[in-house]
């Protein structure tokens, strides 16, 4: 914490100048100003435009004598506390140093002044003036970091409050389901249900996701895979994962779209993630049968895009502070459905990340909002390189894969030994790390999901034991874990393992990834 000190300021009373002038000539250095006055009224003139460290006054001035102009700075608030030296070259008997010091003089000296000590004195007042304004200034920072820290603190509780909120909404419908299908297994409704809580499930993953999220591009740790993407396909893929909300709220959603093909040098995933998000916001925060627009247009080297709605608005208050994490509009909170406060925070880091910037406008409550994006173009599109397409899964014959379940867990290996049969394979469960490599060896398994953050022996040491044994030398290991960043992967790739799925893998992902590894069984039996 640093804190800057302008100049000091010292005020110099006697009526005639060559006094003035001596003075100023012994007391000069850098960082000091010196203030002259040849009367009190000149004086007091000063001292209502300056912030006066120290003021050296004459006793013996006509009109106004030092005593008197003394006790009118004593009398005034701004210049009450100034530090007064008097002097004088007539004699200073007690009678006269006793007035000078009753009217707060701290000290009287007499023509002529020693110069030595009339500098050491002035240099006194001169650094304690500067510590002054230090300390001044680092409490008004102190002040200002501590009212930033309360702010955020408030937020902070705030936002669990709601993330509380947020995170009970899914779970109460999926419990009361439960329930239900617990009661009433066959109950006509029983279809129903599950699609209820695969929905309020999938609500509950985007949650984390987006905690996660956040975190790691706060912290630089999330990294773009780039490529060139044509900007249709980006608002399309974005389009289509905001239409169950959109359709939800009945909203008619209009697009404005360029006719020419718009290239970007992006992440597909997370730009389509940032125009899907500010079209759920717009959903959210529109009243049911609104209007929602999506438009886009080449502005030279830029791509101008546009998400407005007719919704309830945004405060002017709020309009500087909507991209702040864990912010929420208080008018707007009854109707987030599902918002933490992070959604447009991680919107501007994932622009600024594209070397892209975002902006809010709203001409009030009940006005409605716009976001509006700007994000860098390439010139030209990428030449075509007659890539294959990309294979799909293939069908499943009756003879499917042996797949064996490491996992801690017995209700996450149990789920996903259900999964895995649904599919169309057979499976086994291990519950315990330093069973996995026998029980590997004896079934003999084509592939073996396996926990990374298990009891004594980790999922890492457990696949480098794997890879140790000839036997299994084809079988493909995927990592099953809720760690899900950057190093996480790394680090499952550095110890053997063919894949990476976090927590909670989705059965569709899931089949197509065994569909591709007895595809490739198939290819290698068919080689021999």
């Amino acid at each position: 914490m640093t804190s800057e000190v302008g100049p000091v300021y010292f005020l110099l009373v006697d009526d005639l100048e060559k006094n003035l002038l001596s003075l100023e000539g012994l007391l000069r250095r850098d960082g000091l100003v010196l203030l002259k006055a040849r009367s009190g009224t000149a004086a007091l003139e000063l001292l209502l435009q300056y912030d006066v460290a120290l003021a050296i006054l004459d006793v013996q001035m006509p009109e106004m004598d030092g005593y008197e102009l003394a006790e009118l700075m004593r009398g005034t608030e701004r210049t009450r506390r100034v530090p007064i030296i008097f002097v004088t070259a007539g004699a200073a008997d007690r009678q006269r140093r006793f007035r000078g010091y009753e009217t707060g003089a701290v000290d009287f000296l007499n023509k002529p002044i020693e110069p030595d000590i009339l500098r050491s004195k002035a240099s006194v007042f001169f650094e304690l003036y500067q510590q002054r304004h230090q300390i001044a200034a680092q409490r008004d920072e102190l002040k200002a970091y501590v009212e930033a820290l309360t702010e955020a603190d408030r937020r902070k509780d705030e936002f669990l409050a709601t993330l509380a909120h947020e995170l009970r909404n899914p779970l109460s419908p999926i419990r009361n389901g439960l329930d239900i299908l617990r009661a009433s297994p066959t109950s006509p409704k029983a279809e129903e249900i599950r699609n209820m809580m695969d929905r309020q499930l999938s609500h509950l993953v985007r949650l984390v996701d987006d905690l996660l999220d956040v975190s790691r591009v706060s912290q630089g740790k999330v990294e773009l895979r780039k490529e060139q993407i044509v900007l249709s396909e980006l608002l399309k893929t974005a389009v289509e994962a905001s239409s169950p909300l959109i359709s939800a709220g009945r909203h008619e959603l209009i697009l404005d779209l360029p006719d020419a093909e718009v290239w970007l040098d992006a992440d597909l995933t997370r730009l389509s993630q940032v125009v899907s998000n500010l079209l759920n916001n717009a959903a959210k925060y529109t009243p049911e049968g609104g209007r929602i627009v999506l438009s886009a247009r080449r502005d030279h080297n830029e791509v101008l895009i546009s998400v407005s709605d007719n919704g309830i608005g945004i405060p002017s208050d709020m309009l500087p502070r909507v991209f702040d994490i864990f912010t929420q509009v208080h008018d707007n909170l009854d109707r987030s459905r599902g918002g933490l406060g992070i959604g447009l925070a991680l919107v501007k880091q994932l622009v600024e990340m594209h070397g892209g910037a975002i902006a809010a406008e709203s001409a009030g409550r009940g006005k409605g909002s716009s976001f509006k994006l700007r994000l860098p173009v390439v010139q030209a599109a990428p030449v075509a390189t007659g890539a294959a397409e990309s294979p799909s899964p293939v069908a499943l014959q009756d003879a499917g894969l042996k797949v064996l379940v490491v996992d801690d867990n017995f209700d996450v290996a149990q789920t996903t030994g259900w999964m895995v049969e649904a599919i169309g394979h057979e499976y086994r469960l291990v519950h315990e790390s330093k069973l996995a490599v026998e029980t590997a060896r004896e079934y003999r398994p084509d592939a073996i999901l396996l926990d990374i953050n298990m009891p004594g022996m980790d999922g890492y040491a457990v696949c480098r034991a794997l890879r140790e044994q000839p036997l299994l030398e084809d079988t493909v290991i995927i990592a099953q874990t809720g760690w899900g960043q950057t190093k996480d992967r790394t680090s499952t790739g550095e110890s053997g393992f063919d894949h990476h799925l976090t927590k909670p893998v989705n059965i569709d992902r899931l089949e197509q990834m065994l569909a591709g590894i007895l595809s490739a069984r198939r290819d290698r039996h068919v080689g021999t």
